[in-house]
């Protein structure tokens, strides 16, 4: 029964669906009709409608788009003319802010019209121009308030920087708020606000900061005796200077830095505290105070007049005063503190403290520098200012200030100098003359250059590890520079003058003598200085000799070949029997004794008395060989000529030796004149051709002796026989004696 009843309720359900089913099939069909009719209808004459009317919206819409574009075009001519309007109002309210905005607004509405592609307006042009006189216009006026704002008093420009001229600057701020306008702003704050919104306030900043450098700040670092001095009336802010008598040519870092901070904190308190809105780039507005922005424009220079100008002066120049510099340290870190306080600076370590922690670095720079610029001095100074040296001399050094017991390095500094004591291995003394130097005269700058040399070496050993190193090599250096120097810078002088060319020798051989040992008499000192042969001077030794004996040869060159020049005047001494001739011989022999004693007088007291001898005998030699040579030439002598062949020869013999006067003394050079045989290679050989001059065969075969004799040992066997051949007629006894020659 139950599935019965369900049945039928299913059914009675499905019976009317079933109905509307076949409703709903017969109005599809009826509605498919009437679509196909509708269809036919629209494709004759709808769509023709709906053609025009899409066109006709097109248009409008267009229209419309125009309308638009037009409209806003209006607006902006509108809004740049108000604001225009409102900027000239605001100009005159001296709302230099205000005035600024709508300026600005003005600006970006022209910006926005000129944007317009298609509306190349003419009226753009001329709104440009007015903006661009309005601008310049409102910048004029910001000028005039700004200069009375902030005053400068300067001296004349055709003056010159000098500490006068400088005492007349003064800077008036009239930015001293009353009380009226403690409530209002500050006038500047909108002036300097105003110059901010048109971005000039770059502009302005940077020339007040370099008036500020050139007039007040770099003066205070110049010149020691200028004061700053403040003075603040009711309106009124005065910075001005006065003098006083400084105590040093410098002053010292701790002294400049007061007073640049002085001045910083009196321009901070009345005008650089102030903060600005500054347009950033990205349209956004950052507040900066003036402080900031003068302190990235001046730092970087005033840094660098305060390192140049001060910092570099305060450097000290000897070891023992590095400690106190601390100080130094310690003020300019205290400086640059105050002035982050006051925003001025930045961000951390700056140049000028990067400087001053470097003292050691700096001192020892400035040090190489000042050893190498007074060694230059002394090395283009003249060379013939001498000084008398002797095998006891001693390099002289000042009393050197006690480095402090830190140091006790360089205790036994005096026992070092000496020369004579090589100071080798464990205070071995070596016999008192091993090093010592003939005596002679040296350049008294070339004296001065050794112990520049000594005291840079001891101050090297009180020194840091790194000074040290640096001070050593510059010792080197200087004897480098003069290596290249001297001899170039004084070329002339050492060829032209031959006293000078001896001194120059001397001081080479000087030189030569102390860096044998300089190295070796701190070597337990410099310990910092790698030991490959650089520790010593030693290497340079050989350079110097050889320097010393260039000169001096080339000098002696040029003597000989002044002797042999007057010599070959002497007619090649042939037929003296003529007078002319015998003049002309007499002369040239005259002229060589006179060359010889000048030079005699000019070395003398100045070359070691050795290489004065050797020096003299070998010049006085080249004459009497060149003598010899010419007379044992000759072809025919006759009795007459051979009698004044020799009296020439007997004034060689007789005054030659004169000329040896190594000592000031007369009565000492005795003792050399009588030695000249030993300097003079060919002294026999001329005393031997005198001996044949006057003797007649016989007494030539027996100075011969069958070659063993005097004459044998001067002369070769076809020598003598030419001299007899020229002597003697053609004789059966001359025949003889020449056999005997062989």
């Amino acid at each position: 029964g139950e599935v019965c009843t369900m049945i039928n309720k299913k059914y009675s359900e499905f019976l009317p669906s079933m109905q509307s089913a076949e409703d709903l099939v017969s109005q599809v069909e009826e509605l498919t009709n009437n679509i196909d009719l509708l269809r036919a209808g629209i494709e004759n004459e709808v769509q023709r409608d709906l053609n025009i009317a899409v066109a006709e919206f097109t248009e409008l819409k267009q229209q419309l788009e125009r309308d638009t574009l037009v409209l806003s075009i209006l607006k902006k001519l509108q809004e740049f003319d108000t604001a225009i309007k409102e900027y000239n109002t605001a100009l005159l309210e001296k709302k230099y802010v205000a005035a600024a905005q709508h300026l600005k607004e003005a600006h970006s509405s022209l910006k926005m019209l000129k944007s317009r592609k298609g509306f190349e307006l003419k009226i753009l042009k001329a709104l440009g121009t007015e903006l661009t006189v309005q601008t310049q216009n409102m910048l004029y006026h910001l000028g005039e308030e700004w200069q009375k704002l902030a005053v400068w008093k300067l001296p004349p420009s055709k003056e010159s920087s000098s500490l006068e001229s400088v005492m007349h600057s003064e800077l008036h701020l009239h930015t001293v708020p009353s009380k009226e306008e403690e409530i209002a702003g500050p006038p500047v704050a909108s002036v300097l606000q105003a110059f901010a919104v048109l971005g000039e306030l770059h502009t302005k900043l940077k020339i007040f900061g370099q008036l500020l450098l050139k007039y007040i700040l770099k003066p205070l670092i110049s010149y020691p005796s200028l004061q700053p001095f403040t003075e603040e009336q009711s309106d009124v802010f005065i910075l001005r200077f006065k003098s006083e008598e400084p105590s040093l040519d410098h002053s010292s870092p701790m002294e400049v830095f007061y007073k640049i901070k002085l001045v910083f904190e009196v321009l901070h308190k009345y005008l650089l505290n102030m903060s600005l809105e500054q347009p950033a780039e990205d349209g956004k507005d950052c507040r900066v105070t003036l402080a900031e922005l003068l302190g990235e424009m001046i730092w970087g220079e005033l840094s660098d007049c305060l390192i140049q100008n001060c910092l570099v002066n305060s450097i000290p120049t000897n070891s023992s005063k590095l400690e106190q510099y601390i100080e130094v340290i310690k003020s300019t870190e205290e400086f640059e503190t105050a002035l982050k306080t006051m925003q001025f600076l930045k961000g951390d370590t700056t140049d000028l403290l990067k400087y001053a922690r470097n003292v050691n670095s700096h001192f020892a720079n400035k040090k190489c520098q000042d050893v190498i610029v007074a060694a230059r001095n002394l090395m283009t100074s003249e060379i013939h200012n001498t000084v008398k040296i002797s095998p006891d001399s001693r390099v002289a050094l000042p009393k050197l200030p006690d480095p402090g017991a830190g140091h006790l390095k360089a205790q036994k500094t005096s026992q070092l100098l000496h020369n004579d004591t090589g100071h080798l291995g464990n205070e071995t003394k070596l016999s008192q003359h091993t090093f010592s130097l003939p005596a002679c005269r040296i350049s008294s700058s070339v004296e001065k250059l050794m112990e520049l040399a000594y005291q840079t070496l001891v101050e090297a050993t009180a020194s840091t590890d790194q000074c040290c190193i640096q001070l050593f090599y510059s010792v080197r250096n200087i004897f480098q520079l003069f290596y290249d120097v001297v001899p170039t810078y004084h070329k002339e002088n050492l060829q032209k003058l031959p006293q000078l060319a001896a001194i120059h020798h001397n001081n080479c051989m000087y030189i030569a003598h102390h860096l044998l040992t300089l190295g070796h008499q701190f070597r337990y000192r410099l310990t910092s200085i790698p030991c490959d042969g650089a520790a010593t001077f030693v290497d340079l030794v050989p350079g110097f000799r050889r320097l010393g004996m260039e000169c001096f040869l080339a000098q002696m060159r040029v003597q000989k070949g002044e002797i042999l020049e007057r010599l070959s005047s002497a007619r090649n001494f042939s037929n003296m029997d003529d007078e002319e001739n015998y003049c002309a011989a007499n002369k040239a022999i005259r002229q060589v004794l006179h060359q010889l004693k000048r030079l005699g007088k000019v070395w003398q007291d100045v070359l070691p008395v050795n290489v004065y001898c050797k020096a003299m005998g070998t010049l006085l030699n080249t004459a009497l060989s060149e003598i010899v040579t010419r007379i044992a030439a000759l072809e025919d002598i006759s009795t007459e000529d051979a009698d004044r062949l020799y009296s020439l020869c007997r004034t060689m013999v007789e005054e030659g030796p004169q000329v040896f006067t190594p000592l000031p003394e007369d009565d000492k050079n005795k003792k050399y004149q009588e030695e000249v045989p030993v300097y003079v290679q060919k002294w026999m050989t001329f005393k031997e051709l005198m001996i044949i001059l006057q003797a007649n065969l016989q007494e030539i075969v027996d100075q011969w002796a069958d070659g063993k004799g005097p004459l044998a040992a001067e002369f070769s066997a076809a020598e003598v026989k030419s001299l007899i051949r020229a002597l003697f007629q053609n004789t059966e006894r001359r025949a003889a004696a020449l056999a005997k020659i062989k």
